[in-house]
């Protein structure tokens, strides 16, 4: 079975996808709308990209195309724990530049001002990408911000171990499939949920309260929610919803078809189990 993953290799989301699939092919994809069509067009039957930082928050790109595409579905969250390092060519005693990807780099800005103030940084498309870049250029000083992975890789030196500014830094990572399957992994599972994805019709007053009351009145917990733009306007958005524990045949299904009754638009995205990873 192959499986699309947000690369290059070496990337958060490779060592994500490799406990889920330890024994499957994985493709490396330049983009996670890469890893969408990848499952679309057939080209992989499944595909792990990032759904949210603990400090950065929510990869709206993802949020975005589980709304774009129609037939996609959630099959399973894993949650790793990440670990960023400071890493360097072998050859090189020092540096005048660190490269990272944007989010690596918000994620260590507090160590960076305090070791590092006066180091000129730069935006790179991946940690993983970065750390390859300055192991291609041994004559350049520049060190990388990655994982331990891509430094064992591509064979650069760690320098400082474990930079991330808040001990508790995890990223979900969600596996997309076509079907409406539930993915069970033999990793310890720490939830289960169902995610949805609402639009509400346009000028409709009261409308985001109607439908928490419709999860209210029949005692749904939600774990998330979060508005999104449609791109269509000022104040047009689609909202992504979590509900928390296992799906009710009954109770839930009648939750789907009132919020239909008051003009919602619902997309079922998927029901599945949260599972924990190993950094």
């Amino acid at each position: 079975m192959k499986i699309a993953f947000l690369g290059p290799h070496a990337s958060f989301t490779q060592l994500a996808c490799s406990q889920i699939f330890p024994n499957n092919e994985l493709l490396p994809q330049s983009s996670i709308l890469d890893c969408f069509n990848a499952v679309k067009n057939g080209e992989a039957e499944k595909a792990v990209v990032p759904l949210e930082n603990s400090i950065e928050g929510t990869v709206s790109m993802t949020l975005d195309y589980l709304y774009d595409f129609e037939d996609i579905f959630i099959e399973t969250e894993a949650v790793m724990p990440i670990a960023h390092h400071l890493m360097i060519h072998p050859n090189n005693q020092n540096f005048d530049k660190i490269i990272s990807h944007p989010q690596a780099l918000a994620q260590t800005f507090h160590f960076r001002q305090n070791h590092f103030k006066d180091i000129e940084t730069q935006d790179f498309s991946s940690t993983s990408a970065s750390a390859k870049l300055v192991a291609e250029n041994p004559q350049e000083k520049w060190a990388a911000i990655a994982n331990s992975y891509a430094a064992k890789l591509y064979g650069l030196k760690i320098i400082h171990s474990d930079l991330q500014d808040f001990e508790q830094n995890h990223t979900k990572f969600i596996v997309l499939s076509k079907k409406k399957n539930i993915l069970h992994l033999n990793i310890p599972k720490t939830s289960e949920k169902t995610s949805l994805i609402v639009t509400l019709p346009e000028d409709h007053a009261g409308g985001l309260h109607q439908v928490l009351s419709v999860f209210s009145l029949r005692n749904m917990n939600l774990s998330k929610i979060e508005s999104r733009t449609l791109k269509t306007g000022l104040g047009n958005y689609f909202f992504f919803i979590n509900v928390a524990n296992e799906w009710h045949p009954v109770l839930s299904e009648n939750a789907l078809e009132e919020l239909k009754s008051i003009g919602a638009h619902v997309k079922f995205i998927g029901h599945y189990h949260e599972y924990l990873l190993e950094g």
